[in-house]
């Protein structure tokens, strides 16, 4: 394949020029209506921890089950110049189990007295705006930049509330900004629920962001945030894919952060480095990876207050994310998928990441996890895309790791059935 190398003024300045000859998203809307859309998921999930050599003043096993609809509505942009349009959402859940006793996995709030939940819910909305390929969204929405973005690994997603602004004027560049000034988390029915461990939520975050498509088959993209009183974080991510043949490929990911603390360090003194590389070798129905990660400087990697998902690297797993201070840990992965074999929508994974040079203050520490998954998706019917996933992780760390960021050794597993539906 021939590769050219171009500055990035004529880069732009080629991609502007047949992205003008084109018809501007905005231009081909077919009205607000015309283009509306109504999803809906149901999320069943079943999921226990059960801790290992814990004493007997101390939790050792958790058990969560419920069951989460959200409907999702989507309008079309109203036609003109300027087009305007509206996102919804309505989020519900009920528990089928869990007691106050094995409370504590986070699929439900806990009241007063330390009883789960029987029910939650929740609903919220924005207004949106497109001038051309550009999109201004002011409200409650889910997001999924690396710098700030919306955990979904429970029954209920977070919902972030503020201002984000997404531009595809040139073809092959996105570029994203935002405001925001509110987490609601996937047990908090608030609006602004995101707290813990005596910090005061999410004051404030601004983002930004660009990715750009320099060939079909490699992409870069950077990625900034402020978040007042706790942390900057810079975001960098490169990814290319080497094809062999139509059979067999190769694919890298580099992702890498690099935060500071600021103001009054609410997520404490933060100062840290933090990278992954990952390689993949994909060949017919079998996909190989191995992963190298590394963190340094005197804090580990902090996330949560900016989103649950704010972790864009490879050895962020099902329990672990092997981002301790100056921690280095070793990933390896086997994917496989048996339509080849005869059963599409069966899928198999399994991975084995071990992390050392972890800073205590005492002993070095140490931990290890092995992840195994499966995942059924019906392919056709009456419950076609329905889906059955399996999820089990056992995680062991030794003490010294475990006293300095209060992990536990425990085996992590999951149920999860899925059901998407589109009405509109």
């Amino acid at each position: 394949m021939r590769v050219m190398k171009w500055s990035m003024i004529a880069l732009a300045v080629s991609a502007s020029t047949s992205q003008f000859a084109m018809a501007s998203s905005q231009e081909e809307s077919k009205g607000f209506f015309e283009d509306q859309s109504l999803n809906v998921l149901s999320r069943m999930l079943y999921m226990n921890r059960d801790f290992k050599n814990e004493p007997s003043t101390r939790q050792s096993y958790r058990e969560e089950a419920g069951l989460g609809v959200r409907a999702i509505y989507e309008s079309g942009f109203t036609q003109g110049t300027v087009g305007v349009g509206v996102d919804a959402f309505a989020l519900g859940s009920a528990r089928f189990d869990g007691g106050s006793g094995r409370a504590g996995n986070g699929l439900f709030a806990a009241d007063s007295d330390g009883n789960l939940e029987e029910t939650q819910s929740k609903a919220g909305g924005a207004v949106k705006f497109r001038l051309s390929d550009t999109v201004l969204k002011y409200g409650n929405q889910f997001t999924s930049s690396p710098v700030f973005s919306t955990d979904d690994s429970r029954i209920l997603p977070e919902v972030a509330t503020g201002t984000l602004i997404t531009s595809n004027e040139i073809k092959g560049l996105e570029l994203s900004a935002g405001h925001f000034t509110a987490m609601s988390a996937q047990t908090g029915m608030g609006r602004d629920s995101i707290n813990g461990a005596g910090n005061p939520g999410l004051k404030s975050a601004d983002i930004a962001g660009a990715t750009y498509q320099f060939t079909d088959n490699f992409v870069a993209g950077v990625a900034a945030s402020d978040v007042e009183d706790y942390f900057k974080k810079k975001y960098i991510n490169l990814n290319y894919t080497l094809p062999i043949n139509e059979d067999q490929s190769l694919n890298f990911d580099f992702n890498g952060y690099d935060s500071k603390s600021q103001g009054q360090e609410l997520s404490g003194d933060i100062d840290n480095r933090i990278w992954s590389l990952a390689a993949a070798y994909a060949i017919g129905a079998h996909k190989f990876t191995l992963a190298h990660q590394r963190s340094s400087g005197d804090s580990g990697y902090a996330y949560g207050v900016d989103g649950g998902g704010t972790i864009f690297l490879s050895n962020s797993v099902q329990y672990s994310d092997f981002n301790s201070e100056d921690e280095r840990s070793w990933q390896a992965r086997y994917d496989l998928n048996m339509k080849t074999y005869g059963v599409p929508g069966l899928s198999f994974m399994t991975r084995y990441v071990t992390g050392d040079n972890i800073t205590t203050g005492g002993v070095e520490g140490k931990e290890h996890e092995w992840d195994f998954e499966t995942k059924y998706v019906m392919q056709s019917g009456p419950a076609k895309d329905l889906s059955f996933r399996i999820r089990s992780a056992f995680y062991r760390t030794n003490s010294a790791h475990s006293e300095s960021v209060s992990v536990r050794d425990n085996n992590d597993f999951r149920f999860i059935v899925e059901y998407p539906l589109s009405i509109l």
